[in-house]
């Protein structure tokens, strides 16, 4: 019986490692980039944003001044969107 036990409390930690938490979610947002100037800044940004691992989709466009992504929660954050967009010479704010 303890034997049957500790499989069972090994398989629950195994479990627990690699499940996905429940509240990790797929997360859209819409980030205001106002010092993108021409119709080529969009592909600059995109492709910063592209980058980070965890985000899923990235459109961005030069009217309005703004960059919508959807990624996951689990693995970046809207302060690693804003901090790529800055990285490379966009800063942007989440759009509210």
């Amino acid at each position: 019986m303890r034997k049957n036990h500790e499989k069972l409390l090994t398989a629950l930690a195994l479990a627990a490692t690699f499940a996905v938490p429940a509240w990790a979610a797929t997360q859209t947002v819409t980030l205001s980039v106002p010092g993108m100037s021409c119709a080529t800044c969009p592909i600059t940004v995109k492709m910063a944003i592209s980058r980070i691992e965890g985000v899923d989709k990235v459109d961005v466009t030069f009217e309005p001044r703004e960059a919508v992504v959807t990624f996951d929660d689990t693995k970046t954050s809207v302060h690693e969107l804003i901090k790529a967009t800055t990285d490379v010479g966009y800063p942007s704010e989440l759009k509210k």
